[in-house]
């Protein structure tokens, strides 16, 4: 006899649907795991086995016991698969007659040897998994039903041990599905722009940046104000539209960082890893494909304070991602693609303070070396550069606090919505704003009046800007008209635009 159950392997934010079987025999004793499993799967056998035992239960005597995991040519990963195993074994030696209940549900968790459920990484993928495939719901650990609950239309059981799955199993007691917890996420941060002294110039580019998505560059001296800048940029970002908060969920459970209370990432992400991370850090990776943090990053601020101390192969593995808007990290036996549609934030001190030795500081030689740290094609794709200069004593001591990050907030969300309305009418897949355009976009929706056109193409021909840089010019020339409710771009945003992209960084 063999008994089946059903249970899904997770590659990338892909769930692969896997059939575990459970066959049984007379011979030696024991159990033998098939289907191309890895070490974590393999291991599982001897926790099957004791928490079998520690929930009461025993194996069929004298026989040979074959696990399967269906089909055998993929790759079967981590610990997730201690359950359907398990139960599929049980099932078998109960002789379950109405086997709906294991064909009808997905299974996914992780045993200790108590027969306890412990979390497992991506719940919420299989739960829209079982949605998709018109399953009836799946059969979780207690502590990733919140998550899992969230997707409607499924049933979603969150169980605490291996006695209580086979009460479900056998149909002994009742259960009642877990339903989703509405849980109020406050969109309030300690920083906020009003808290910040001057840098008017610098508040007005990210109010830009945040309005249509662009990349910006900070650079200014230490304690100029640059990083707190930056950590200020969540308290002017737009809301997440409902498929921005599954999307960046999703991502989230792969990696394990979703709430255990239950609440989905409906806040925008803000990563900022430290300079020495890898290039592997960065991207994502791993011997099991795991998102990075470009990919944490999602519908996010990925803000990189001190840039040029970055490595250089980590620098340079962000560029392919900020055109894509996703990576695929490719391993021998299988590839994985992660979304990393992100907004970077740079902040770096001028190329004079990064020079222990003041009188060198300034030489022709120290300045190339410096700003060779960083590519010429990844400087390009910063659409707004500012400098950030100190700010008088005096205007510290006064004391007097500047505009709130509520109110540009409700600017920001004006042109966003702007934004949201011109790409829906024309069913733009994944471009909620300015900066994510593609050329056919550019070319629709950035019309320049006849003087903003002769002043573009001049400005062009005499900063030798390259092609991408005049698209970036034009996308960051049509958030500021949106910021202005002005149907067509003029002079004065071209001029403002191009004054972010003619600073000495861009043209040495």
């Amino acid at each position: 006899m063999i008994s089946r159950i059903r249970s899904a392997s997770i590659c990338g934010l892909e769930v692969v649907p896997i059939d575990v079987e459970a066959g049984f025999s007379r011979g030696i004793p024991g159990i033998t795991i098939v289907g191309l499993p890895d070490g974590a799967v393999r291991e599982s056998r001897e926790r099957i086995r004791f928490a079998v035992r520690h929930a009461g239960y025993e194996f069929p005597a004298g026989t040979k016991i074959v696990i399967n995991l269906s089909p055998a040519d993929l790759r079967k990963e981590g610990s997730s698969f201690d359950l359907p195993m398990a139960a599929a074994v049980l099932s078998h030696q109960f002789r379950i007659h109405n086997r709906s209940r294991l064909t009808d549900f997905l299974y996914a968790g992780e045993l200790d040897l108590d027969g306890c459920l412990k979390p497992i990484r991506g719940a919420l993928n299989l739960a829209m998994f079982a949605r998709k495939n018109e399953l009836r719901g799946v059969v979780l650990p207690r502590a990733n039903a919140a998550e899992a609950a969230h997707v409607n239309g499924i049933e979603v059981y969150g169980l605490n041990d291996l006695r209580t799955v086979m009460a479900f199993l056998l149909n002994q007691k009742e259960f009642t599905p877990e339903s989703a917890q509405i849980i109020s996420v406050c969109g309030n941060t300690k920083a906020d722009f009003k808290y910040i002294h001057g840098q008017y110039a610098a508040k007005r580019v990210l109010e830009i940046a945040a309005a249509g998505f662009h990349n910006v560059m900070m650079v200014g001296p230490p304690g100029s104000g640059k990083s707190m800048l930056a950590k200020s940029l969540p308290s002017i970002l737009p809301g997440m539209t409902r498929e921005e908060i599954l999307e960046t969920s999703l991502i989230y459970s792969v990696a394990g960082l979703l709430n255990r209370s239950g609440g989905l990432k409906s806040e925008r992400p803000f990563r900022s890893p430290h300079h020495t991370i890898s290039a592997v850090g960065i991207s994502g990776g791993g011997k099991h494909p795991a998102p990075g943090e470009i990919s944490l990053a999602h519908n996010g601020v990925l803000f990189l304070d001190e840039l040029p101390l970055f490595r250089r192969s980590a620098l340079e593995v962000l560029r392919q991602p900020m055109e894509d808007g996703c990576i695929t990290i490719s391993r021998a036996l299988t590839s994985a693609t992660f979304p990393a549609r992100f907004m970077l934030v740079a902040a770096m001190n001028p190329w004079f303070e990064s020079s222990p030795d003041v009188s060198q500081a300034g030489t022709n030689m120290n300045r190339r070396h410096y700003h060779n740290r960083i590519s010429r094609p990844l400087l390009d794709r910063f659409d707004l550069q500012i400098e950030v200069p100190r700010v008088p004593v005096q205007h510290i001591a006064a004391g007097q606090t500047a505009e709130a990050s509520s109110l540009i907030r409700q600017r920001v969300d004006q042109a966003r919505n702007i934004q949201l309305k011109r790409f829906q009418k024309e069913h733009a897949v994944h471009i909620f704003a300015n900066g994510q355009m593609e050329n056919p976009q550019i070319q629709r929706h950035c019309r320049l009046s006849q003087e903003a056109e002769r002043f573009l193409q001049t400005a062009v021909e005499r900063f030798r800007l390259s092609a991408r840089a005049y698209f970036r010019i034009l996308k960051t020339g049509r958030t500021i008209a949106d910021l202005e409710n002005a149907a067509q771009i003029s002079s004065r945003h071209i001029q403002e635009a191009l004054q972010y992209r003619s600073q000495p960084l861009f043209n040495d």
